[in-house]
């Protein structure tokens, strides 16, 4: 950032759900670097502790499977800032499950994380958006399963479409709002919970993110920091008018073929 820039999120408030590792962790450090006041929940209170005394933001401790809390953690930013700008919605479910082995319960829990929480989290900061007529900004961090995924992620897969659904619709109902609502089908990212993903479920060795970086064009998995920079971008007014847009952030091209 040069002399005279100013911050991009100077005097926002911004609500990191699933904040407290992760894409979520690397958005709340960017955030808070760009100049925003920063809330942020997650399930686990060291973590999310340390990483509120790290960087000055607020850690709100949530269990964002249920409704109720997903409402509230808007609720808590307003009742302690006044209000809300900016909402990104990153908590994610990522367990396993194919079409035959999911079971009911599996199949609810990644509905309630990856699809229900962003709905109700959206539904309370847009309530107090248009209370105040005042603009926002949301981004909801989706995947690229949203444009089917592999057989054994089939309901992360539906429930991150539904969420690309929602986003388009949300974008749409509240344009005269002027509330910009985004997401981001995000691909293949190094994270420490992708590291605990590979090792639990695919036998993973500790070279498993060199194997992996060979076999990606750019030599490399999506990195946090990079995503957190292009999501503050989307908060902020750098970003124009875009509205409704579902970025495919990823290095495979989805409908190309060889």
């Amino acid at each position: 950032m040069g002399l005279l820039e100013a911050p991009l999120l100077a005097d926002r408030v911004v609500l990191v759900n699933g904040g407290s590792q992760g894409v979520g962790a690397g958005i709340v450090r960017a955030a808070v670097r760009e100049g925003a006041t920063v809330v942020f929940t997650g399930r686990r209170a060291e973590v999310g502790e340390k990483l509120a005394a790290d960087t000055g933001a607020r850690f709100v401790r949530a269990d964002l499977s249920d409704p109720a809390r997903a409402r509230d953690s808007a609720v808590q930013a307003v009742d302690a800032h006044g209000r809300i700008d900016c909402l990104v919605n990153a908590a994610g479910l990522t367990t396993r499950g194919s079409l035959l082995d999911t079971t009911p319960e599996l199949f609810d829990q990644h509905m309630a994380i990856n699809l229900r929480a962003p709905f109700f989290a959206m539904q309370a900061a847009v309530a107090d958006m248009t209370a105040r007529k005042a603009p926002g900004t949301i981004v909801n961090i989706i995947s690229n399963c949203a444009h089917g995924g592999p057989p054994h992620l089939a309901p992360y897969s539906a429930a991150k479409a539904g969420l690309a659904g929602l986003t388009r619709n949300a974008a749409h109902a509240h344009r005269w709002d002027r509330i910009r609502i985004n997401g981001l089908n995000i691909g293949w990212t190094d994270t420490e919970g992708e590291d605990a993903t590979q090792r639990a479920f695919h036998d993973a060795g500790d070279d498993w993110r060199e194997k992996a970086a060979r076999s990606q064009p750019m030599g490399k998995l999506g990195q946090v920091d990079e995503i957190a920079d292009f999501v503050v971008l989307l908060l902020s007014d750098r970003s124009g008018v875009v509205t409704g847009s579902v970025i495919d952030w990823d290095q495979n091209v989805f409908g190309g073929q060889d």
